[in-house]
C-alpha cells in the first residue's frame, strides 16, 4: 500500500507496505501537514474539518472520492487527506505526536502500531464500531489486536507477494515462470538459471553466457533487494527461518541466514539484480526499472497492481511466488486507519472512522483499482475493476490462502530496525559476510528492543 510502492511497509519494513493519523482545524492540507486543530467535535452544528494522513498517492484518490460522499451525508465534518511521503512517513509521524501535533486519523502498519498503543496515542476501536466489525477481513483484525483490545480499522489488505513479468522478455528467454523454485541446494533451484537468461550486458550478452559483463547490465533479471515484504521476509518464510520469535528477534537463524545468503548472490554474484546502492533507500527504484522496460521480474504485491497498470507501456502477467524449500510461504499483512486519543473533536473522528469501516466507505478503494479493501463485502468493487482491465490478481490471493508468514509485530520495531538498517545495507552491498553480520544485527536490534 506505498509509497507509490508502499502500501504495505516497504523498503525495509515492505508493506507494505503496505496503509494516518488525521487532522482538523489548523488543515495540514492546506500547509502545515498536521496538528491537533482548534474545531470543535462534530454533532455540534458547527463544521469541522478532520484530516486523514496516508502516504500513497494512487490510494489518496479513491479516499476524496469517499470522503466527497461522506461530506454529503454528514455536511457538517469536512474531511481532508494530507499525503507524506513513505520515506518521512514514519519519522514525521513519531515527531507530531511527540509534539502533541498528530493528525485526527492515520494510516498505520503493523510495524508500527504496538509503539503508539503502548503509549496511549492510539483510540480504541470498541463497542461504537460493532456494526461494521462483522465485515471487516479476520486476518487484518487478529493482526491489530493487542492486549486483548483492537486499535484500528481495517483498511487494505495486501494479500500474498507475487511476481510481475514482462511477456515479451520472458518469452524471448524462453523462460517458463508459473513454477520456479528456489534453493541453497544449487541441484533444487530453478531461479538463478532463469534470471540470468533474462539479465544482459551492453552488449547483449546474457547473465549465463561467457564474457558477460555484470558491470554494465541493461536489462535485469529481478528485483533482489532489501524490501522486507516483497523479498527477504518471503525467502526467510520459504527457508522455515524467523524474523521474530516472541518478542525477540531471531533472523540470525541458519534457515534465515542461508536466505539472505541467496539473496545477496542474487545482486553480488550472479548479477542479476540492481546494485544495493541504488535500492538499498529507494524501495521505488526496481519497481521503475521493471515499468521501463529494463526488469524481467519484478516480485512484489498487490500494493503495486495499479502502478504497474498504470505505468507499464507492455503486455504483463502476474506468476506464483518462487517456492523454497519449505514451498511458497509469502507474508500477508493488512493496513489500518488509526485514531488520535487525544484529538479535539472525538465525534467527528469516531464517524470518518466508522465510515472507513464500512462496505459504502470501502467500496470507493476498491472501485479505484488502487487496493484491496479489508472491508470483506467492498471487496467485489476492487475484483470487478482489474476484470474490466482484463488483468487476473489471483496469484495473490492464492499466496495469502497457502503457507503465510505473518509481518513484524514487536512492539519497538521502529528502535530496532534503525539498529540493524545500516548493518543490513552493508550486507547486501557485499561489504560484510552475512553470517556474522546478520548475528549482530540481530544483536543489536535485541538490544534497541529492550531485550538483551
Amino acid at each position: 500500500m506505498a509509497p507509490s510502492s508502499r502500501s504495505r511497509f516497504a523498503g525495509l519494513v515492505a508493506v507494505t507496505a503496505a496503509a494516518l493519523l488525521a487532522l482538523t482545524g489548523c488543515s495540514p492540507a492546506a500547509g502545515n501537514g498536521g496538528g491537533t486543530g482548534g474545531a470543535s467535535s462534530g454533532g455540534s452544528g458547527q463544521k469541522v474539518t478532520v484530516t486523514v494522513r496516508l502516504w500513497d498517492n494512487q490510494v489518496q484518490k479513491a479516499y476524496d472520492a469517499s470522503f466527497k460522499e461522506f461530506t454529503a451525508k454528514n455536511p457538517d465534518i469536512t474531511v481532508k487527506t494530507v499525503l507524506v511521503p513513505w520515506a518521512n512517513y514514519w519519522d514525521k509521524l513519531r515527531a507530531d505526536v511527540s509534539g502533541g501535533n498528530a493528525d485526527d486519523i492515520s494510516l498505520m502498519n503493523a510495524s508500527n502500531f504496538k509503539a503508539y498503543a503502548d503509549s496511549g496515542n492510539l483510540m480504541e476501536i470498541g463497542s461504537a464500531f460493532d456494526d461494521e466489525k462483522k465485515d471487516w477481513v479476520d486476518s487484518s483484525v487478529q493482526q491489530y489486536t493487542y492486549k486483548d483490545k483492537l486499535w484500528g480499522v481495517p483498511q487494505l489488505t495486501d494479500g500474498g507477494i507475487a511476481v510481475y513479468y514482462n511477456k515479451k522478455l520472458v518469452q524471448q528467454a524462453g523462460v517458463d515462470v508459473s513454477k520456479l523454485t528456489w534453493s541453497p541446494d544449487s541441484s533444487k533451484d530453478t531461479l538463478v538459471a532463469a534470471t540470468k537468461k533474462l539479465t544482459k550486458d551492453a552488449s547483449g550478452k546474457t547473465a549465463d553466457q561467457p564474457g558477460f559483463d555484470g558491470n554494465h547490465v541493461t536489462q535485469w533479471g529481478y528485483n533482489a533487494s532489501q524490501d522486507l515484504q516483497a523479498i527477504y521476509y518471503n525467502y526467510i518464510g520459504s527457508n522455515g527461518g524467523k524474523f521474530e520469535d516472541g518478542d525477540r528477534f531471531a533472523f540470525g537463524s541458519d534457515e534465515s541466514t542461508q536466505a539472505f545468503q541467496y539473496i545477496v548472490d542474487l545482486i553480488n554474484k550472479d548479477k542479476v539484480a540492481p546494485s544495493a546502492a541504488n535500492t538499498n533507500d529507494n524501495g521505488d527504484f526496481a519497481r521503475d526499472q521493471f515499468l521501463q522496460g529494463k526488469m524481467a521480474l519484478f516480485q512484489s504485491g498487490l500494493y503495486n497492481l495499479k502502478n504497474v497498470s498504470d505505468g507499464a507501456t507492455f503486455d504483463w502477467g502476474v506468476a506464483p511466488l518462487p517456492a523454497g524449500p519449505k514451498g511458497a510461504v509469502s507474508v500477508v499483512n493488512s493496513v489500518v486507519a488509526v485514531g488520535n486519543p487525544k484529538s479535539a473533536h472525538q465525534d467527528a473522528t469516531t464517524k470518518v472512522l466508522q465510515w472507513l469501516g464500512s462496505a459504502e466507505g470501502s467500496t470507493f478503494i476498491g472501485a479505484e483499482g488502487a487496493a484491496l479493501p479489508a472491508v470483506k463485502s467492498a471487496q467485489a468493487s476492487f475484483n470487478a475493476y482489474w476484470k474490466g482491465k482484463d488483468v487476473d490478481p489471483t496469484p495473490f490471493a492464492k499466496a495469502a490462502e497457502g503457507d503465510v508468514i505473518q509481518a513484524p509485530a514487536n512492539a519497538k520495531f521502529q528502535a530496532a530496525q534503525a539498529a540493524f538498517h545500516p548493518i543490513f545495507n552493508e550486507i547486501f552491498l557485499g561489504r560484510r559476510n552475512v553470517g556474522s553480520g546478520l548475528d549482530a544485527a540481530e544483536a543489536a536490534a535485541n538490544k534497541a528492543a529492550g531485550q538483551n
